[in-house]
Parts: structure tokens; sequence; C-alpha cells
């Protein structure tokens, strides 16, 4: 059977529409780079960084970025103004990386069976698991001015999935009843209310402890756990590109 003339020109009118598409995400891509190269902590970002994931996750990683620093900068308080409460930026943060990130597990989206990644390469995949969820959270936060002693990165085993979990908690005081930040869970309530938890041990910037019968034990520094030093490395590549 011989082609329609609307097959005929169906491969010319797709490699069109394709360059177009092209020529419009690198223009997006350049206009969002020089802006995107000069960010907070929560995911220093070069634009060498960023270009790499635009090439492996496709046109829509600066975009995401773009989009997530707009966010944090929204959060923080103008020269002069109050600084909005912690829960009200705790709240914030929770639902906007809840709502905006897909859950996909390391081996599935980088191919190794455990990663912490970055938040620069969990915002701009679109995706990770609980653990990017909360280092994310975790790092929003910290630019954000709420102090890390009262952040907790917290290893728990969950009843509700029947196997380990990732939480961020926030402690008010140092002996408070932590709000529990949880992706599987939309709305942040008291530890004490998830009885579908049982922590096993959080870590933060310099301190790692270990949670026995509802007590936590002091262990010393977070450099202990073997996946924090590689975040941590990772981190310092990112930001020395």
């Amino acid at each position: 059977m011989l082609p329609s003339s609307k097959s005929q020109t169906a491969g010319p009118a797709r490699r069109r529409r394709a360059w177009v598409v092209a020529c419009l995400n690198a223009a997006l891509l350049a206009w969002h780079l020089p802006a995107l190269a000069q960010l907070g902590f929560s995911g220093t970002v070069t634009a060498t960084h960023i270009a790499e994931l635009s090439k492996r996750f496709g046109p829509a990683a600066p975009l995401r970025i773009a989009d997530w620093q707009k966010t944090l900068r929204a959060l923080r308080p103008a020269p002069g103004a109050e600084r909005a409460r912690e829960t009200d930026l705790l709240g914030a943060v929770n639902d906007y990386f809840n709502r905006n990130m897909a859950f996909v597990d390391d081996l599935r989206h980088w191919g190794v069976e455990d990663d912490w990644a970055t938040p620069a390469d969990f915002v701009g995949s679109g995706g990770g698991d609980c653990e990017d969820y909360v280092l994310a959270k975790y790092y929003a936060l910290k630019e954000l001015g709420v102090p890390v002693t009262r952040l907790r990165i917290t290893y728990v085993r969950s009843t509700r999935i029947r196997q380990p979990h990732m939480v961020l908690g926030y402690y008010a005081t140092r002996d408070a009843d932590p709000l529990v930040l949880d992706n599987l869970e939309p709305r942040m309530l008291p530890a004490s209310q998830r009885r579908d938890l049982t922590p096993v041990y959080g870590v933060n910037d310099d301190e790692l402890w270990l949670e026995r019968g509802g007590t936590s034990a002091y262990q010393g520094g977070a450099g202990r756990v073997r996946l924090w030093r590689e975040l941590q490395d990772k981190l310092r590549r990112q930001h020395a590109e």
C-alpha cells in the first residue's frame, strides 16, 4: 500500500516541531542559568550542574529548580519585616515538596540500592524516595533560618508500609514531642500520634542519636553515618563545579 500524502509529510512536520521545541527549551535554559547559578546552600546549584540535570532529565529540570528557589525566596522575610513563625515555614516547605515531587525508588531513579540525593538533584530530576524528601525539607528549612538543633533527619520503621522509612522531626525545644514531616502523611502530626512509626536513629549537621524506648542517646558526630558523609561530598562537588 502506498503511504498517504499525510503520512509522507508527517516526518518533516515532526522534525520541524521538534526543532522548534528544542530551540524554545534552549532559550528557557539560557534564560534561567545566570540566576540559578547563585543559589543558597539548600541546593547550591551551578550553571554546569543545571545543564547536566537538563541533559539527563529534560528541559523541565531548570524550570523545577527555578520554581523551588522562587518558593524559598517568597518565604524569606523582606528586609525589616517580621520573620514567619517556624510552624508556618514547616507547613509551607512540607506541602511544597510533597505536592510537587514524585516518589521514585533509588534503584529505578538512580540505578543504586540506596542513595541520598542532594536537594538540587531531587528537585531537578522531579522525584526521589523518602530520604530525598526529608533532605530537601531539611536544607530548605535550614536556609530559611530554622536552627538545625531543632531539626532531626530520622530513620524509622513504618508499620504502614512495612519497611524502613525516613521522616523529618522538628523539636520546638530539646525535649519536645517532635512534629513529623512525612511524604506519606500530608498532616504534620506530633510523633506521639504517629503510632505507625518507630524511630531508630536521628541525625542533623553535627550530631547523631540512637532512639531507644522513647529516649534519645547521643552518639557523637553525624560523620559516623556513611550516607551522610557521601551527601556532604556531593554537595561540595556541586558547589565547586
